[in-house]
């Protein structure tokens, strides 16, 4: 989601509006430039942290080996994994189970089971979540979990929220719930500065410090139908269903995203979380090697957008990503068109429609420069999509929060994680290509005949796409 469209059919008085635009002028920001030599191989030996803590440099050395494509002949792998060792931030884990998670009504009903399942704490944070059927049916849970004497700590964005009742929030209030607003657009009940340009779009539910889900997916009965199903293809009311991904995650890579959490919490100066068991001894649940990333405006620049750019000027055979929000800037620009010029098979999967026109055609102005480049472009049907993943060279796989748009990268705090291995590079292809399958490709001379009056939409929508 972005800003604009979440405030669409949304009545704000005209000096809130003003207020809110002249937070969009005097906070500009840069993106970091990253220098093409960022994924050198480190010099020491690669060490992940296991569920004891650091691994030994034989253990590590062993674990990554199994780790790359049997009978591969290049150094894809190694070059990946030079990738997350050259971005300071949070470690690489091993030890961890990863389940990919695609659509609303999967997803729900295994978040929801977790959350039944709740023994100790409950910690959730989320842009969007409404007062509709599925809103209630994850209060209904939480406050069920609260009055049996579990911990829930919800942090809402204030915009993201903004068409949700006040009474929704009262009835957790009223039962225990902690209820943190991240950046409130009214400036009088703000406790850690007023910022309403600063967004909190992460999507993050953490049970017990033990599973925890992110990805897309917001609270709200727009996912209630699958986008994959024939018979799905528009709802009663005419809408289409929409598609997101999501992870569920066991193992030590969830203490990562537990400080991301407690970290918000404190920089928006909640009151002191309730003594819990936030950090249980961890596990060893799964195979999988993972990194939490965490980014947020208040530092001085996006790891995700790091991590991403070193990650596609390192790409040697293919780059596949399934954005819903594509408004690149020159850096990202750059690297998708240098990786077709030497040959990578880059593939964008992107919406057919969307719910921000503003959004949709900032990034179409960008088709005819990378079809040029010979970028293969494509538009998902019969769903409105809203996935933001990634997996490059079938060994480095991204799900997360984030957009590829400024928004993201400069004004919202979002959250990812990077999955490192052929295996679960194999199931990241398989999404995408179930997508790409669903999808029409977009070709040169066609997109050229497209009429004028579409081409002066996506030259106005551009003059705003910092913004977006």
């Amino acid at each position: 989601m972005n800003l604009f469209a979440t405030c669409k059919g949304v009545c704000v008085p005209l000096a809130l509006c003003m207020a809110v635009l002249l937070a969009f002028v005097v906070s500009c920001s840069t993106l970091p430039r990253i220098v093409p030599d960022m994924a050198r191989a480190p010099s020491a030996p690669v060490q992940l942290d296991g569920v004891h803590g650091p691994l030994s440099a034989e253990r590590s050395k062993a674990i990554l080996e199994r780790l790359e494509p049997t009978g591969a002949e290049t150094d894809i792998f190694d070059v990946h994994l030079a990738i997350e060792e050259s971005i300071v931030g949070s470690p690489l884990t091993e030890g961890n189970k990863v389940d990919l998670l695609q659509d609303g009504p999967t997803t729900y009903q295994s978040m929801i089971k977790a959350v039944e399942a709740a023994r100790d704490h409950i910690n959730m944070e989320t842009y969007i979540l409404d007062d509709d059927e599925v809103g209630q049916r994850f209060a209904t849970a939480l406050i069920a979990r609260q009055r049996q004497g579990v911990q829930v700590n919800l942090i809402r964005d204030s915009v993201g929220t903004l068409k949700t009742s006040s009474a929704f929030f009262s009835q957790l209030t009223d039962a225990g719930v902690k209820v943190l607003e991240y950046n409130p657009v009214n400036p009088v009940t703000a406790k850690a500065g007023w910022d309403v340009n600063q967004r909190d779009h992460r999507k993050l539910l953490i049970v017990d410090g033990r599973i925890a889900f992110l990805g897309g997916i917001n609270i709200s009965s727009v996912y209630s139908g699958s986008s994959f199903n024939s018979y799905s293809k528009t709802r009663p009311n005419g809408d289409l269903p929409w598609r997101d991904t999501d992870l569920r995650i066991e193992g030590p890579v969830v203490a990562e995203l537990q400080k991301l959490f407690i970290g918000t919490w404190a920089t928006q100066k909640g009151e002191p979380l309730a003594a819990r068991h936030y950090f249980p001894p961890p596990e060893r649940k799964g195979t999988e090697v993972v990194r939490a990333i965490g980014s947020s405006p208040n530092e001085p620049f996006s790891l995700i957008y790091a991590t991403l750019i070193s990650a596609l000027r390192s790409a040697q055979s293919e780059i596949w990503l399934t954005n819903a929000y594509f408004i690149p800037d020159p850096q990202l620009l750059a690297a998708l068109k240098e990786a077709a010029a030497r040959g990578v098979d880059v593939k964008l999967v992107l919406p057919s429609s969307t719910d921000s026109w503003l959004v949709f055609h900032a990034g179409r102005a960008y088709y005819s420069e990378l079809l040029k480049a010979n970028v293969k472009l494509y538009e998902r049907k019969d769903a409105l999509l809203h996935v933001k993943t990634a997996v490059i060279d079938g060994v480095w796989s991204t799900v997360g929060s984030t957009n590829l748009d400024w928004r993201s990268f400069l004004h919202n705090d979002e959250v990812n994680v990077v999955v490192l291995g052929a295996g679960f590079g194999k199931k990241m292809q398989a999404a995408f290509l179930a997508d790409l399958a669903k999808s029409n490709e977009i070709k040169m001379e066609k997109w050229q005949s497209r009429s004028l009056g579409v081409k002066a939409k996506e030259q106005m929508a551009r003059l705003w796409e910092y913004w977006l």
